[in-house]
């Protein structure tokens, strides 16, 4: 080897030992370019909370890598996770934003987690950078804007309309209260759409627990709606709102694949194949009911207002397991869109019911 050959192999030798030294000092992950930070942009009311009341938080991200997510902490006596000690983490969007729905509290906090952090559904402070925690931000609630609950009279009964942001199928949804409404002939209709510049869907639910008994919808034509749009009739307790095990389903959808049956019916958990029968439902008026009795739920869907004789039915089952036990759940109703934040193209669509009836 020549003076110069050696001199070229000492140069190489030295930059793999600077190379091996600097890989060495960050860690055997890849380095980051930025230091990491997360922001909160959009921060919900300051309110003491409660399971019913739940609002939107968003924010962005810096210097994420693949594989991080944030986790979500609303203050309110202590710290608790959010939106759901089932559903804790909220993805970062590829433009590094983020957005979910959250229970109300006085002060929100986001972390910025890598994959091996595992949050707990409640703490009395927030942990510091470290130990799979990334980065940290926490800002107080905002002045609360006084919202008047409106109230529809419908089939008999007050419905509450939902006016707060939800969580179904685990994406956030904003709902307005101008999405529903009952018009002359005395029917509910739910409405989901662009207004005002944003997406909107929208919920009712009764204003008192009703429990064991026969639940009856009579519903317009919902077979010719847009695969992605849903429409929900179900038990619900949001004083158990982060177990969703009290639930019972109907649900009118195709979930976003047109090939897919456009109804079933579920008794949660629905990941439980047991608890899950799905069924196609016909164009024109139908009636889905169930009946709810201790140990038993009872499915069944006709054509027609079902007072038709000899009505048959297209969709019938029953359950014998998982069956929730009455406490404070009722009625919803609601009108979504699944999943609508990969939907290429979001379609408005709106849904007569015109009656519910319940016998104990």
């Amino acid at each position: 080897m020549n003076e110069s050959e050696n001199i070229s192999a000492t140069r190489m030798i030295r930059l793999a030992a600077l190379l091996a030294a600097a890989l060495f000092a960050g860690g055997c992950g890849p380095r980051r370019n930025q230091r990491p930070e997360v922001q909160i942009t959009e921060v919900p009311p300051a309110d003491p909370g409660g399971p019913q009341k739940l609002d939107f938080i968003a924010g962005s991200v810096h210097g994420a890598q693949a594989g991080e997510q944030i986790v979500l902490y609303a203050h309110s006596g202590v710290w608790y996770v959010q939106p759901f000690t089932n559903q804790p983490l909220t993805k970062i969007l590829p433009d590094g934003s983020w957005r979910n729905s959250t229970h109300l509290g006085l002060e929100y906090a986001a972390l910025l987690v890598d994959s091996s952090y595992r949050p707990q559904s409640r703490i009395s402070a927030l942990p510091n950078v470290g130990n799979g925690v990334i980065a940290i931000a926490v800002a107080k609630g905002r002045a609360k804007v006084p919202v008047v609950q409106k109230v529809l009279h419908f089939s008999g009964y007050d419905w509450l309309v939902r006016a707060a942001g939800g969580n179904p199928a685990g994406e956030p949804v904003d709902y307005d209260q101008d999405n529903a409404w009952v018009d002359g002939n005395g029917f509910l209709h739910l409405h989901m759409g662009n207004r005002n510049g944003r997406w909107s869907c929208a919920e009712v639910n009764l204003t008192r627990s009703l429990g064991y008994g026969t639940y009856r919808f009579v519903i317009q034509d919902t077979a010719r709606l847009n695969p992605s749009a849903v429409v929900g009739f179900y038990t619900w307790d949001d004083l158990r709102s982060g177990d969703f095990r009290n639930e019972l389903d109907i649900e009118l959808s195709r979930w976003g694949d047109p090939k897919n049956k456009n109804a079933q019916y579920v008794v949660q958990p629905f990941y439980v194949a047991e608890n899950l029968y799905r069924f196609e439902a016909p164009p024109g008026i139908v009636t889905h009911t169930f009946r709810w009795e201790p140990g038993k739920a009872s499915f069944k869907s006709v054509r027609g207002t079902g007072l038709e004789a000899g009505a048959s039915a297209f969709g019938e089952h029953v359950f014998t397991s998982d069956i929730p036990i009455p406490a404070s759940e009722t009625i919803h109703i609601n009108l979504y869109e699944f999943h609508h934040l990969k939907s290429p193209s979001q379609q408005p669509a709106e849904v007569v019911i015109e009656k519910f009836e319940y016998l104990p």
